[in-house]
């Protein structure tokens, strides 16, 4: 089967460092995290303050009044997410059958705030007396349902859950669908909205969440410091184009998508494999997929929850899946900026790859003040730089197991410049 090249031609983002694209990148850039005391629930009696929440979003510009009373939070970013991507690519133009585009939509929870919700409602007026609209607003593919509903994408439709591996694998299985014949645009990307008391109260049980109160050292990727990631919030979406469809209509290419990997650790529900043997196998994978070699990639966008376990763990892998190269290597993690988006995380940081491509540009690790011997790699701490990118690797590793790897292409156009 002949494998054809796919494009970025479109992207939209809402996240706590931005609820588009350009602010979003510009705070990246800037190592200005997103992180925050908590508004969305009073948290006074918890012992998480913090989040990464969406601040100052309207989505009213997008989504009709009465049309929002219908949606989960974490649909209403999807949807936001996709009409800028759907506009950035200048799809709306094209007047070409749309039985060939379809669209990905992960998420790793779905519609959890209004399970909380509407819960709490049946306690208190009894449970027949639940929202009619609470199965669509809850079940996790009522995302990429809407989205294909708005735009009439009769490809390709689904939702991929595997914890913080989800939109990863989206992205992944969209790009080889594209790839390998079985459409010809994919809007591709997650969401997540997950701020709310059930959620965090399960992740403080699990022993998983900071409980800073210091905003600049909360979220903390490969500090020697660091305790527990910070829950975040948001979507985004990617256009995923077969490549020579993109350059005949005139499109803007960000990056060549051009190789995903994916493996399992089958070690435990919620801690990864120690020797990072798996990950490294996935990034592996990834890069055969991409035909490319260790020493073409030159930044990776870390998973880097801080946490004790994931980031030293991801060093690991690393520098097993890298060898030499892993210490010419320059590996950032953009959740210290944005927290940990969970089903969203890999969108959000597939997004921030490929800006880093576009720009030439490194986003920094920012927060980073003690180095962990175990962390010994360049993690670009407080300051993001310049340099050279020829291609990128995003990394994805979720409870259960589950790891997703993305390689990105700086666009030919631009590499030949």
């Amino acid at each position: 089967m002949e494998r054809r090249r796919v494009a970025v031609t479109g992207m939209g983002i809402v996240c706590p460092v931005g609820n588009n694209r350009e602010d979003a990148w510009r705070q990246i850039r800037s190592g200005q995290p997103g992180i925050g005391p908590i508004s969305l629930y009073d948290p006074s009696e918890m012992a998480v303050k913090l989040a990464g929440e969406v601040r100052h979003f309207d989505p009213l510009a997008v989504i009709d009044r009465r049309e929002l009373r219908k949606l989960d939070r974490s649909e209403v970013f999807a949807i936001c997410a996709a009409e800028e991507a759907v506009q950035d690519a200048g799809l709306a133009a094209l007047t070409e059958p749309r039985d060939r585009w379809g669209v990905v939509i992960s998420s790793g929870i779905g519609g959890i705030g209004t399970i909380a919700e509407q819960h709490n409602r049946g306690l208190a007026h009894g449970f027949d007396q639940v929202s009619p609209f609470f199965i669509p607003m809850s079940i996790s593919n009522m995302s990429a349902g809407n989205i294909a509903i708005r735009y009439g994408l009769h490809g390709p439709s689904g939702c991929t859950v595997t914890a913080c591996a989800s939109a990863a694998d989206g992205i992944g299985q969209s790009f080889h669908m594209v790839r390998d014949g079985y459409a010809d645009l994919m809007l591709a990307g997650g969401t997540e909205a997950a701020i709310n008391e059930l959620s965090v109260g399960g992740f403080t049980s699990l022993k998983a969440l900071s409980r800073s109160t210091d905003p600049a050292r909360a979220s903390i990727p490969f500090d020697a410091e660091r305790n527990g990631f910070v829950m975040g919030e948001g979507a985004a979406v990617l256009v995923l184009e077969e490549y020579s469809h993109a350059q005949k209509r005139g499109a803007h290419i960000y990056a060549e998508i051009a190789g995903y990997g994916a493996d399992c650790d089958a070690h435990h529900i919620t801690a990864p494999v120690k020797e990072g043997t798996w990950a490294a196998r996935c990034m592996e994978l990834a890069m055969a997929d991409a035909g490319t070699q260790p020493d073409q990639i030159d930044y990776i966008n870390a998973h880097g929850t801080s946490t004790k376990l994931n980031d030293a763990a991801e060093t690991r892998a690393i520098r097993l899946a890298f060898g030499d190269h892993a210490s010419k290597l320059r590996v950032s993690s953009t959740k210290s900026m944005t927290g940990h988006l969970l089903g969203a995380s890999a969108a959000v940081e597939a997004v921030f790859t490929v800006m880093a491509l576009e720009d030439q540009f490194v986003p920094p690790t920012a927060g980073y003040r003690v180095p962990d011997p175990e962390c010994d790699l360049d993690v670009v701490p407080g300051t993001g730089i310049s340099c050279r990118i020829r291609a990128a690797l995003s990394n994805s590793f979720g409870f259960g197991g589950h790891n997703g790897c993305l390689v990105f292409r700086r666009a030919a156009e631009k590499a030949e410049k």
